[in-house]
């Protein structure tokens, strides 16, 4: 009933639609199947214009193209309220793929074919671009020949201009950029009826039949890499060879130069070895210099507590010696003490009162002289002490001053030592760096130190003093011929014969200065000796 009620009364179908979708959100079970069949049922006359209020929806990939009343040229929605003298016309949107075979014509008059594919459909991101494909193209169903016609033109009209402006190398090798170059040029022209192009895609360059172009250039490719191949194998090999030579030549300079080293190497290990073991009996050495010394003064300090212990034992057995002398001169003291208190005790029994006194003075005498010869023999104990003891001191400052002696000799002896090998290094230093300035010439070496040293000096000095208090005798002379002139005045061109006669004038001369100065004469066969004889020659003795 409420659908027949709807169909008869159309001014409320929109009303109803709206209140079925504002229904929809909150009761979407129950009112969805009934809204999709009244839609489908209702509102597909896309065609007509209506006198009626009716709300149109489009799908995901239409949109609504609206005109009439109350709207300036056209408005596209996806949704709105179609009111009575306005028309609604649905367009669909989704890209359609055109395929072409484009027959192109490069700058060499070479005819080929382009297969292309491109898909196109209208530009739903561009508002503007939209309206112009609504306006120009709405009417056309999206796979019409009329639209394919239009699409068909644009892109062989610019494929064609394009490949007429390059060679056919160009377009074969710029694949890439001439499919890039085609797109934009035909998307250009698409632009004005709202048109997109949503890819593109330029199949293999085809050879038009009688112009095998193509296949002519891949025959002539595959020559020239098989021929290539070829001469990369023969380089290859050429290489290989070469470079077999090469390593073969490089591992024996190698092997003889890693030999040169080896030796070099060894060498300086052996230099080094021997230098480490002369360094390290030199160690070896002044270590047991130094422990010789340490056990020398060992000894020098046991013989001196040895002596110290004997002149002690010795002083100790000469006290006890006088010990038991005094002990026994005070026993004997008293022994006569007692004797003569017997005596005095029988002298007192027979004869009292002389006896007594002859007693006491005896007493008295007999004391004084104990008590001198005790004070005595204490006097010469002490003094007896007092010199053993000076010369136990005596001993003591001799045997130290000789050990301080022995001490400062061998420190002096070591200090000696060290100056002087520190004064070798120091040397040694100082004639490598004078054998490295100047360039390892030892010569020049030689000379510099004894100029440095003065050397020459002296040896001067030693001459000047060697020869000093004599008179030598110095004679000149000469052969007295000048400018090719004998010695008498005749000249003579034979060269040989002069050299010969300048000998003979300068020999009389050098045996009489000879003689003068050693007496030595010359043999007798060589005649007398004539100073007048040769006006030129002149002796001056000094």
């Amino acid at each position: 009933m409420v659908f027949f009620f709807l169909k008869k009364n159309s001014v409320y179908l929109g009303f109803f639609v709206s209140f079925c979708f504002c229904l929809k959100n909150r009761f979407h079970v129950h009112f969805e199947r009934a809204s999709c069949a009244l839609e489908s049922r209702v509102f597909r006359k896309e065609d007509q214009g209506t006198a009626n209020m009716m709300y149109r929806i489009a799908r995901a990939s239409e949109f609504l193209v609206i005109t009439g009343i109350g709207i300036n040229e056209l408005k596209i929605t996806k949704k709105a309220l179609v009111w009575p003298l306005q028309k609604c016309r649905i367009i669909d949107v989704t890209p359609v793929n055109y395929t072409f075979e484009v027959n192109a014509m490069s700058a060499e008059k070479l005819p080929f074919l382009l297969p292309a594919v491109f898909t196109i459909g209208p530009c739903v991101d561009d508002h503007e671009r939209l309206i112009k494909y609504a306006k120009l193209l709405s009417h056309h169903e999206r796979d019409s020949h009329d639209v394919k016609d239009l699409v068909q033109g644009v892109i062989e009209g610019e494929t064609r201009v394009l490949a007429a402006s390059m060679t056919m190398e160009e377009i074969f090798k710029g694949t890439k950029d001439f499919k890039k170059e085609v797109f934009d040029k035909v998307q250009l022209e698409l632009n004005q009826f709202g048109l997109l192009i949503y890819n593109a895609n330029i199949k293999q360059l085809v050879d038009v039949q009688g112009h095998e172009y193509f296949s002519y250039l891949g025959q002539k490719t595959q020559m020239e890499a098989a021929n290539q191949a070829k001469i990369d194998v023969s380089e290859a090999k050429m290489k290989g060879e070469i470079g077999a030579k090469e390593r073969e030549g490089l591992t024996r300079q190698n092997a003889a130069k890693i030999d040169a080293e080896t030796k070099i190497i060894s060498t300086q290990r052996d230099g080094d070895g021997k230098k480490e073991e002369v360094k390290v009996k030199t160690d070896v050495k002044i270590y047991e210099n130094q422990r010789e010394a340490e056990v020398a003064e060992a000894i020098s300090v046991l013989a001196t507590k040895k002596a110290g212990w004997s002149q002690q034992a010795k002083m100790a057995e000469i006290e006890a010696q006088k010990a038991v002398a005094i002990r026994e001169a005070v026993l004997q003291q008293e022994v006569e003490r007692k004797n003569a208190l017997t005596k005095t005790e029988s002298l007192k029994a027979q004869h009292l009162s002389k006896a007594t006194v002859d007693y006491e003075i005896k007493v008295q005498e007999a004391n004084s002289v104990l008590y001198k010869k005790q004070k005595e023999a204490e006097a010469e104990l002490y003094e007896n002490r007092k010199a053993a003891e000076a010369k136990k001191l005596a001993a003591e400052a001799q045997t130290y001053a000789v050990q301080l002696a022995a001490d400062a000799a061998l420190y002096a002896k070591k200090k000696e030592a060290e100056g002087l090998k520190a004064i070798a290094e120091a040397e040694g230093v100082y004639v490598r760096s004078l054998m490295s300035a100047l360039g390892g010439n030892y010569n020049t070496l030689r000379d510099y130190m004894m100029i440095d040293k003065g050397m020459f000096k002296d040896i001067a000095k030693f001459n000047a003093e060697a020869i000093k208090g004599l008179q030598p005798k110095i004679s000149i002379w000469s052969n007295g011929g000048t400018n090719g002139q004998m010695v008498d005045g005749t000249s003579s061109g034979h060269a040989g014969i002069k050299e010969l006669a300048s000998i003979y004038h300068a020999l009389p001369p050098l045996l009489e200065t000879v003689h003068e100065q050693t007496g030595m004469l010359p043999p007798a066969w060589m005649g007398s000796l004539s100073v007048s004889a040769d006006p030129a020659t002149s002796s001056q003795s000094a």
